[in-house]
């Protein structure tokens, strides 16, 4: 009997020996010779790159990451263990773009989940059957039916802003918090056909969820560590706990009424929802089927999670910063405005109108071009994969920065960092000096922005909508600070003085 236990203690010991063997291996490999590995492929094939620093790459050496990506020239640098691969090449950029299911979405930190985990970071089947299904709402037929609360939400803040330069005839505000206000608020009543107010509690929850999830991506993330009762992440589970409990309540609500036949399905939730019921309905009998081809209450949960952030924040900014671009070019500020009076005199906007708004667009265009909603794209591939003259290794990631390829001179011509709407006034092919189209601002390729032309119409609603009203000029208290919490904000907001017209 002792004998036995003996033998069993030894198994046992060896066992656990074996086990910690293998985990020390494996983190070994990890941290170091997988890295070193992956960094003598790439340096094979003639990129230039920094050197591997144990574990933590170039995390804390962002400059060093910028400079190189500047160059021009194809080079790495390192994320945490992984080389990340600088890509300037805009044909390489259409390359990686147009094939997603060889270049993925990275998803390095499992925390970034907790903010919005929809359409935007699925991929293979799911990506196609979420997209199938949220496809119609953003057909451009519907989009003209939510026109009426572009108006309504812009109308608003037009009135709070009237109101505060109606003794003197002008005011100095930052429009910053206004136009946030503004997107929320498009968003809840197309989206969910309720006010901002209904929203609100959701949008302070995502702007939080937001920084916090900066803080971890910009943080090596170690398997795991999610699990731990850190304070950050604690209050993340916490928020995602509360912004699910709202949401779920709303759909349930909406579920409800169209059982019931009392539901509109004109806003972005209810034409979800009915096309998953479409699906349900045109698999016939087959249970199997239809479960395989709807969204979960979870997955359109999720969904909503990104209407509400995605929306909110790509509209905003794309709205501060042309006030901001307009601010300091009053030409193109006044030529912008005959053209929105010609077409409209002081009349509502419409939808054809605002498809004729050719000096808009260009502006527009332009203030994305400058400064893109996302500064950087990145991608990573899970097997050996050829990339032009390249031959990259799996588990490389592939950064695009956006920012970059906007302000490339070779492409866009010495006046790159200028403000100069003139150059898309024959449309995007046009727009570089050698006929590379290198515009990203959406994404490009089958994953492009799902939401492009609901963004666009809503800011060219709500600039021809202010400047029917108001001329603006930057204020002495403005201050130019852009910097990145998603996506590209004015780190000070944006301190304008109105004028009533």
């Amino acid at each position: 009997m002792s004998m036995e236990m003996d033998r069993l203690a030894i198994a046992s010991v060896g066992a656990v020996v074996g086990v910690v063997i293998w985990l020390g291996w494996s983190a070994l490999n990890w941290v170091w010779l997988r890295p070193r590995r992956l960094e003598r492929r790439l340096r094979e094939q003639g990129l230039s790159g920094t050197s591997y620093k144990l574990l933590f790459g170039d995390m804390k050496d962002s400059s060093d990451m910028t400079e190189r990506a500047k160059s021009g020239k194809i080079s790495f640098t390192w994320l945490g263990p992984n080389p990340r691969v600088n890509i300037m090449d805009p044909e390489l950029v259409k390359e990686i773009l147009s094939k997603n299911f060889h270049f993925r979405k990275l998803r390095s930190n499992p925390l970034a989940k907790l903010l919005a985990n929809g359409l935007a970071s699925y991929e293979d089947e799911q990506w196609t059957r979420h997209r199938k299904l949220i496809n119609p709402a953003f057909h451009i037929e519907k989009l003209k039916h939510m026109l009426p609360a572009f108006d309504t939400s812009c109308s608003e803040m037009i009135s709070a802003w009237e109101n505060m330069v109606s003794t003197q005839g002008f005011c100095e505000l930052d429009v910053w918090p206004f136009l946030q206000a503004l997107s929320s608020d498009v968003i809840s009543r197309t989206a969910f056909g309720s006010n901002y107010e209904e929203g609100r509690r959701i949008f302070q929850l995502q702007t939080e969820q937001a920084e916090h999830t900066i803080k971890a991506l910009n943080s090596i993330y170690i398997p795991g560590w999610r699990f731990m009762p850190t304070k950050r992440n604690n209050r993340m589970k916490e928020i995602e706990k509360e912004v699910k409990a709202s949401l779920r309540a709303m759909i349930d609500k909406r579920l409800k009424a169209m059982k019931a036949g009392e539901a509109s399905n004109e806003d972005l939730l209810g034409k979800m929802l009915e096309s998953n019921l479409r699906e349900v309905q045109d698999s016939g009998k087959d249970g199997k089927k239809a479960a395989g081809m709807m969204m979960s209450i979870d997955e359109v949960i999720e969904e909503c999670k990104l209407f509400y952030f995605a929306g909110q924040e790509t509209t905003s900014v794309l709205l501060v910063w042309t006030m901001v671009l307009l601010s300091k070019h009053p030409h193109w500020q006044q030529l912008a405005r005959e053209e929105v009076l010609q077409v409209f005199g002081n009349s509502k906007p419409n939808f054809d109108g605002l498809n004729r708004l050719k000096i808009v667009t260009m502006i527009l265009n332009e203030v994305l071009r400058l400064y893109p909603p996302a500064v950087v794209m990145i991608r990573v591939i899970h097997e050996e994969t050829k990339l032009g003259r390249l031959c990259l290794p799996a588990g490389t990631i592939l950064s695009i920065p956006i920012i970059l390829l906007h302000h490339d001179g070779k492409v866009w011509g010495d006046d790159a960092k200028e403000f100069n709407p003139e150059r898309f006034s024959e449309g995007l092919s046009k727009a570089t000096k050698n006929g590379v189209v290198s515009f990203f601002p959406f994404g490009w390729g089958p994953r492009i922005c799902i939401g492009q032309n609901f963004a666009m119409l809503e800011a060219k609603m709500a600039v021809a909508m202010i400047l029917q009203r108001f001329s603006f000029e930057l204020s002495p208290s403005y201050t130019h600070a852009p910097y990145t919490v998603i996506t590209l904000q004015p780190q000070y907001g944006a301190h304008l003085i109105l004028h009533k017209i």
